[in-house]
């Protein structure tokens, strides 16, 4: 992958190598929106694109004329034999399976023309198709791309492509509540944060949608709860059950993760949990605890650094 610094031996300013990476940068953003969208890891959405750039330093890039919608189109190949692969293991993942948190608060829609596509409750609900369906769902709803062009990029035709993308977002609006607005999200996190840390149970109910679901992911690295923990009163007992042990120690600052409010909880300096919430006209209705370590890289450095 292309790096900001270049050593002295690299090539003389205007080489054919140079452009091709000045291109790649050009594109990068998009390219990681893509890519992680479908696949819910940054890190997996890196790899991806470090074989994308492998791909293009080798590739006859004058027969090129479209470079972006060629490395978006690689990008999104890639993405999908990835994803087919990474659905396996997240079927034998310790416990509940979450994305990987990305901090927006720099990049608030990760290259895409909209932000749709990115809370982690939506790549939740885009795990559960497949490898296929997401890429085109992504194409088109995040980024408004033409369905003649997906159905470029995925290899299917464009009766086929509109079917795919028609079902994603039945999946997603079937079993998505209208959401609220930014403000009110935030709000009920605060609060439920608040309410979470001093064990208040009635706080904790009130808040609570009547069909809430708790989702802590911990990949078997920490302790956290194996399976998903459903409705207001068991997900309320569930999190004043652990809330002297958990709290204890624990630095509460507000992030930005895949483009909603969230909280960065940290202990003696290190990240413990990246914790939000999805919330609708009901209330709370999803809380995602997203503690395995090796997702939190992203979050390891203050907010802004």
């Amino acid at each position: 992958m292309p790096t900001e610094e270049r050593g002295p031996a690299a090539d003389a300013p205007g080489t054919d190598l140079e452009r091709a990476e000045e291109v790649f940068r050009g594109v990068r953003g998009r390219l990681f929106g893509i890519a992680y969208r479908i696949l819910g890891s940054a890190a997996e959405a890196e790899d991806v694109l470090q074989e994308a750039w492998i791909r293009w330093q080798t590739y006859d890039r004058a027969a090129v004329r479209e470079p972006g919608a060629f490395l978006a189109t690689t990008v999104t190949r890639l993405a999908i034999n990835v994803a087919g692969s990474a659905r396996a293991r997240h079927e034998s993942y310790a416990g509940p399976w979450l994305p990987e948190p990305v901090d927006t608060s720099a990049d608030p829609a990760l290259g895409a023309e909209r932000g749709a596509a990115l809370e982690v409750a939506v790549l939740m609900l885009l795990e559960r198709l497949t490898p296929t369906e997401r890429a085109a769902y992504v194409l088109r709803e995040a980024f408004d791309y033409p369905y003649d062009r997906i159905s470029e990029i995925i290899g299917q035709s464009a009766a086929n492509t509109r079917q795919l993308v028609s079902r994603a977002r039945r999946h997603v609006s079937r079993e998505r509540r209208a959401g609220v607005g930014e403000a009110e999200q935030r709000r009920l996190l605060t609060a439920f944060v608040d309410a979470a840390r001093g064990g208040d149970l009635s706080a904790l109910e009130e808040l609570l949608a009547h069909d809430a679901v708790s989702y802590s992911d911990g990949g078997g690295a920490v302790r956290a709860s194996r399976f998903p923990v459903v409705g207001r009163a068991r997900v309320a007992r569930y999190v004043r059950a652990f809330a002297d042990r958990f709290w204890a120690g624990v630095e509460v600052e507000q992030v930005r993760a895949n483009g909603a409010a969230a909280v960065r909880l940290t202990r003696e300096g290190g990240v413990v949990a990246v914790v939000t919430v999805a919330a609708s006209a009901e209330g709370v209705d999803r809380v995602l605890w997203m503690m395995n370590p090796a997702k939190l890289g992203g979050f390891a450095a203050a907010p802004g650094a």
